[in-house]
């Protein structure tokens, strides 16, 4: 399998401050490393700050599985992520 980049863009309920506070916690450290999640940027848009864009690293697959589960649909909307609002990108280099 090869190594996939996956982008997120989505919309938030709370701050982006609000937010990174959980996305940065140790809770959500252990769970990226349990799944096989590498995360290598999480930023907010200048033009609206509650829009967020994850760029994740895994291998194929891996993040949009992950992401599809309802389990951690409803964990990651209780840190303010409004799921309904996400677009997923996925990128390889081969």
């Amino acid at each position: 399998m090869s190594l996939e980049t996956t982008v997120f863009t989505f919309k938030l309920s709370n701050t982006f401050e609000e937010w990174v506070k959980m996305f940065d916690s140790p809770e959500i450290d252990a769970f990226h490393k349990t799944v096989g999640l590498t995360p290598l940027y999480r930023g907010k848009s200048l033009i609206d700050p509650k829009e967020v864009i994850v760029i994740h690293q895994a291998e194929e697959g891996v993040a949009k599985h992950v992401f599809s589960d309802p389990e951690t649909i409803k964990n990651i909307e209780s840190g303010g992520h409004i799921y309904s609002t996400t677009k997923i990108t996925s990128w390889v280099s081969e």
